[in-house]
């Protein structure tokens, strides 16, 4: 049987049809396009909890983009393995003449699709990436020296500086959908064949609530309230295009836009300084002694720690994968400068739990609470989590929703008394950073 000439177009942190930069190039081949998503065995190989929010997340997307697909005539083929084997498998089964996909920039994958590539250039099949999950990317914005920004305002001003209308405007993929391959329906894998069960959560599709988003800077720090866009999940996987969300900021709310740009901002380090991932992106800070007591730290991860505005927080998250930002804020604090815990337990932490969990957004928000990371807060600063009460949760809403016992005798003291804390984090702080390196 004569094996079938076409493209493929590799789904991963894009998944819509619409507005898609890398399927949108591939359409316009003149070839017909095979569409695919692999469950990366390497990757939730290393996801102890197989209860997982967001591979159930990704899995409810993909049937929908299946079905979809099956209503133009084509299918979506799901496999899972690594990556490099199912390449192997499809260079057998079809001809192809080339692979789409979109940027990554995440250090396993740069890794990953350099084997792709050079896999598939040994079988006359040619591989592209495009840009789509961002607006600007690697050095599309840099000092004029041409080196990274490592501090957040001047890379916001240069951003807005060069955005127009050319990096907003959408790829009209929907003109191409006839380009997709004509074939009959794949059959699609249950979570139980990737190895995973249902958490029995439901999930909605991406909406913008413009009305929410217009007063988004007078009502994000409250976490009571239906305040913030809810979107962080549709951005990490791509259900949402970033252009169609940019051009909504600029339109209705300059915060909303600048957490866009902080994103964006985090993405940018990551691509330029990937030692993030292991350790302090200021490495003297990594001389600091953390007390790494297991204890409080599961007591933390419970949300058993005596703070009420930290234990909502941890509940929170560990009942829905979600936590706000807020309040993301305070635990971090929490566990690093009342705690002295290792801030990279507490990101490790967050990264199994978040259904919205993003390596670099993840990395840079936890360096920013222990103060080292790019443009952090000094090491100085110490949440105080009543004061943050006091201001962010005035009525004590959010915490009886999530801390329903915090005034019975039942709900443990203070697992540590602030002011001690405090000056106990600054003396370990300052030692550390006084400290020359024989």
């Amino acid at each position: 049987m004569k094996k079938v000439d076409c493209v493929v177009f590799w789904f991963r942190r894009d998944l819509r049809l619409n507005d898609n930069a890398g399927l949108y190039h591939a359409l316009k081949s003149g070839l017909p396009v095979l569409p695919i998503f692999i469950f990366d065995s390497e990757i939730l190989g290393k996801l102890e909890n197989k209860k997982d929010k967001r591979v159930e997340f990704i899995h409810s997307v993909l049937l929908n983009i299946k079905n979809e697909l099956e209503a133009m005539g084509s299918s979506l083929l799901v496999c899972h393995g690594k990556p490099l084997e199912i390449y192997k498998q499809l260079l057998d089964e079809y001809t192809i003449k080339a692979i789409y996909t979109n940027h990554d920039y995440e250090p396993y994958a740069i890794k990953r699709d350099k084997e792709i590539q050079e896999l598939v250039e040994k079988n006359n099949c040619t591989f592209h990436t495009f840009k789509d999950q961002v607006i600007f990317e690697k050095t599309e914005i840099t000092k004029e020296d041409g080196l990274p920004y490592t501090v957040f305002t001047p890379y916001m001003r240069k951003w807005k500086a060069k955005l127009n209308e050319f990096y907003l405007t959408a790829y009209p993929t929907q003109k191409y959908f006839s380009n997709f391959l004509k074939t009959k329906a794949f059959s699609f894998p249950n979570l139980s064949v990737i190895g995973f069960s249902s958490t029995g959560l439901k999930f909605s599709s991406p909406q913008l609530d413009e009305k929410l988003i217009s007063k988004y800077d007078q009502l994000r720090n409250f976490p009571a309230i239906e305040g913030t866009s809810r979107l962080s999940v549709h951005l990490r996987f791509g259900t949402v295009s970033i252009r169609a969300l940019a051009v909504k900021a600029k339109k209705l709310n300059d915060q909303w836009l600048n957490e866009l740009i902080w994103r964006e901002f985090y993405m940018m380090i990551l691509f330029h300084f990937p030692y993030v991932v292991e350790g302090a992106f200021k490495k003297q800070y990594n001389r600091i002694q953390w007390r790494n007591n297991e204890q409080e730290f599961d007591a933390w991860c419970k949300g058993e720690t005596g703070y009420p505005i930290v234990d909502a927080g941890m509940r929170e998250l560990n009942t829905t994968g979600f936590m706000h930002n807020r309040v993301r804020m305070i635990v971090a604090s929490f566990l690093v400068k009342h705690l002295l815990i290792d801030w990279r337990w507490g990101e490790a932490y967050f990264a199994e739990k978040l259904i919205d969990f993003d390596l670099s957004a993840n990395n840079g928000g936890w360096q920013w609470a222990a103060s080292s990371g790019c443009d952090a807060a000094p090491y100085f600063r110490v949440f105080n989590p009543y004061e943050q009460t006091k201001r962010f949760d005035e009525k004590l809403q959010y915490i009886r929703k999530w801390v329903p016992e915090f005034e019975e005798l039942t709900y443990p003291p203070p697992i540590v008394e602030h002011k001690f804390a405090r000056e106990r984090v600054l003396q370990f702080y300052k030692k550390a950073l006084t400290t020359t390196e024989l």
